[in-house]
């Protein structure tokens, strides 16, 4: 068997997400997040933007030891008092260092209070605190971190940072990896990177959703956007420059697509002023007194094509019909 038809076979027997989350036993987002991390290997979906399992990777998630209780733990994530137990530290201890920068959140959600409430990875949080024992204790250091401010909060940074990971870890196609880079950049950054404004709606039309769920208050959407968009003039200069070198690499790949390419598919091949050939594809004579498709006038290109399908077609049945 060859590959492609090894891939064909296994998108036959790929399901979708909701499924393999139910095999799994896993919840909606365990099972977001874990994907994510790549704990879970996920193909393209037929339409755009889905994701599928295959049959192949359900069955080696269910043949692991420990079943589902030590994929659950990969993915179990804590808040500040529970993340405050693990390591163990008090509250406010705990959100110092993840202030300044030394634990990264990997997901975050609004509580009716319209309050941001970090989440982070129970194993991460672990592993810190038996990496780094000397931070668990005394005085934090009053030096801000590379290229930070004293006092800023980094905790919407490292989650940025983190999330445009996972998806460029996930994308192949050059345009999306463009894209994915250019969605935590202001407008006005992403018009000055990308002129060209066919370009610039491609990667808008290709931008990914950096968080989920759908807050149903104006405020609560502004507090999200907040949070999706890079402010730091460092983290900013990052971006910019990897959105400009993978830009490059889309330019290289393919141009983006234009209103005239697309109406170009749409109308078929484009047929030269003088006609078409009579002997190429078979291509059937042009009747008496017909002429090609005029270069200046596309409804009358238009009709005449028509006519010339229409005569064709009459002759066809005409010599059907007289045998």
């Amino acid at each position: 068997m060859s590959v492609s038809d090894a891939r064909i076979q296994d998108r036959a027997q790929a399901v979708g997400v909701v499924r393999a989350a139910q095999e799994l036993r896993l919840k909606r987002g365990e099972f977001e997040l874990a994907a994510q991390l790549g704990h879970i290997r996920t193909t393209a979906g037929a339409g755009a933007g889905r994701r599928q399992v295959t049959r192949q990777e359900i069955d080696r998630l269910r043949a692991a030891e420990g079943f589902p209780d030590a994929l659950r733990e990969r993915v179990r994530t804590v808040g500040t008092a529970e993340g405050a137990e693990l390591m163990p530290v008090s509250p406010g201890r705990f959100t110092r260092l993840a202030r300044a920068g030394y634990l990264a959140p990997v997901t975050f959600y609004l509580n009716r209070y319209r309050v941001v409430v970090w989440l982070y990875l129970a194993q991460e949080l672990r592993a810190f605190a038996a990496r780094e024992p000397a931070l668990l204790t005394g005085r934090l250091p009053h030096a801000p971190r590379a290229g930070h401010d004293v006092g800023e909060d980094l905790r919407p940074r490292n989650w940025r940072g983190r999330r445009i990971g996972h998806l460029l870890h996930d994308c192949e196609d050059p345009w999306e990896r463009a894209a994915v880079a250019g969605c935590v950049l202001d407008p006005v950054h992403l018009a000055e990177l990308v002129p060209d404004p066919y370009e610039r709606a491609y990667v808008n039309r290709l931008r990914p959703r950096l968080a989920h769920g759908h807050p149903a208050s104006e405020a609560a959407q502004e507090t999200v956007r907040r949070l999706l968009v890079a402010e730091h003039p460092d983290e900013i200069r990052w971006h910019r420059a990897s959105l400009c070198a993978l830009l490059e690499g889309a330019r290289r790949a393919r141009p983006a697509p234009r209103p005239d390419a697309v109406a170009e598919r749409r109308a078929g091949p484009v047929v030269p002023s003088g006609g078409p050939d009579p002997l190429a594809d078979g291509a059937e004579p042009l009747p008496e007194g017909a002429s090609g498709p005029p270069g200046g006038d596309g409804r009358r290109g238009l009709l005449t094509r028509l006519r010339i399908r229409r005569i064709s077609r009459d002759r066809r049945v005409g010599i059907a019909v007289r045998r």
